[in-house]
């Protein structure tokens, strides 16, 4: 008969994984012990910025294996993950769904991150969709991963504040850290198989679908909110808001809404006041421009009208 108390066998995962959220989230099963057996992650796209921590980077420091299947439900791959007898998958803004033969692998269930407090929000880009809309408020949601996407039973979720003028970098940095500190308070509870599980009402809910750079053109008969809903969403790390004019591209990067008062009344235009840029959109709302680029090129926003060899500047 031993003596002394028995050890307690690790808790073994599979983390899919990307992005910021990615290695946070990372860090936090280490932290709590966690045996993470392999990352499955993504290989960069040559055409996108990566503007974010690399999940595969981390894994490599922690010498955790990686792989980086185009397609992580063949049954080949599925087969691999099986050999590997995890007791939990967990999905960390991970791009691709996982189908419901590889959700049954782990013993204990599959639990996914989202950028929203669901059930608003599911589906893509949750970040971006709700600067578009104007919301004072998101954060993260830990869940049990199903197949039908962001709507399975709920484990913990961290609200942050979106502020009126916030671009959709800051608020995925506030994400970031809601996705961290939901996850480390929650897991203790998870890992121990205690954790409160709480249905969704997808009746009230939301869902929207990808983003692509087009859907970042700006239409200036549209109120003066919405436009800079969307400058914001829209604004660097990600492809941005524009507008073409002869022949050349403007990408209004940063803006903030001003009194109608300092600017003429009128069809939606841009134009000088002193040493600023101002715009009037549909509305006639006024937003002052604070950063932009044309053809790739940033420009200081007085000297677009000189630039473009007109003031103001008709935008319809």
């Amino acid at each position: 008969m031993s003596g002394g108390p028995q050890a307690v066998p690790a808790v073994r995962a599979v983390v899919f994984a990307y992005h910021n959220v990615g290695a946070r989230c990372l860090r936090v099963l280490r932290a709590h012990g966690v045996e993470v057996a392999l990352v499955v992650t993504h290989a960069d796209n040559p055409a996108e910025n990566i503007w974010f921590e690399r999940v595969a980077d981390l894994a490599h420091d922690y010498d955790i294996p990686v792989a980086t299947p185009d397609d992580p439900n063949t049954p080949d791959f599925a087969a691999r993950l099986r050999a590997l007898q995890p007791d939990f998958f967990f999905s960390f803004y991970y791009r691709l769904m996982l189908k419901p033969a590889l959700l049954a692998i782990p013993a204990r269930g599959a639990y996914n991150m989202h950028g929203s407090l669901l059930p608003s929000y599911r589906g893509r880009v949750p970040v971006n969709w709700a600067l578009i809309h104007g919301e004072r408020e998101t954060g993260a949601t830990l869940h049990r991963m199903v197949e039908k996407p962001d709507a399975g039973e709920i484990v913990a979720q961290q609200a942050v504040p979106i502020l009126p003028d916030d671009t959709a970098g800051e608020v995925f940095g506030k994400v970031s850290v809601a996705a961290e500190l939901a996850l480390d308070q929650a897991l203790p509870a998870l890992l121990a198989g205690t954790a409160a599980h709480r249905q969704p009402d997808l009746s009230i809910g939301s869902y929207f679908g990808g983003r692509k750079p087009e859907d970042g053109r700006i239409d200036w008969q549209q109120p003066a909110t919405a436009v800079h809903n969307l400058i914001r969403a829209v604004a660097p790390p990600y492809p941005g808001a524009f507008f073409d004019f002869r022949a050349q591209r403007v990408v209004i990067t940063r803006s903030l809404a001003w009194p109608a008062a300092n600017g003429p009344s009128g069809r939606p235009e841009l134009y000088r006041d002193g040493s600023c840029l101002f715009a009037r959109c549909g509305d006639g709302g006024v937003l002052k421009i604070l950063s932009l680029e044309v053809d790739g090129e940033a420009i200081a926003p007085a000297a677009l009208p000189t630039h473009l060899a007109q003031n103001p500047i008709p935008l319809i």
